[in-house]
């Protein structure tokens, strides 16, 4: 599915092809509070799919528990985040944030992941397939 987004102050523009049927709630802690919420809600585009249209993001390289990087890209302007994806050169596949996804209303979350650091004021099943895995 072509989608496009931008950011809240419009900075950033840009499209992308998502599966519509890959929609993500992630409840890792890094999630909350990179969303600066309980969870956050990606749709990973097509290796080589996202395009910039507008714009010049920043990054910030997020080092996880493995030790690896990871790109999370946001609107320098108002920091709305866009992506987070991989380091290196080459196409690559972007997790997009699907609150800046013009086509949201139509991406419905079909799994859930680190399900076991959900708040536990957050209901359990907040996707149409009610899919849980543990990472």
């Amino acid at each position: 599915m072509k989608i496009d987004g931008a950011c809240h102050c419009g900075h950033i523009t840009y499209e992308a092809e998502v599966d519509p049927e890959n929609i993500v709630i992630c409840h890792c802690t890094d999630c909350q509070t990179l969303s600066g919420t309980a969870f956050r809600i990606v749709a990973h585009s097509k290796v080589g799919s996202f395009k910039l249209l507008s714009g010049q993001l920043k990054e910030y390289i997020k080092t996880g528990g493995s030790g690896a990087g990871r790109p999370q890209g946001f609107c320098p302007e108002c920091g709305t985040p866009i992506y987070g994806t991989s380091v290196g050169g080459g196409p690559k596949a972007h997790s997009l944030r699907v609150g800046t996804i013009r086509q949201r209303d139509t991406l419905v979350p079909t799994t859930q992941v680190w399900a076991r650091s959900r708040q536990h004021w957050v209901p359990e099943d907040l996707t149409a397939g009610s899919q849980k895995k543990e990472a």
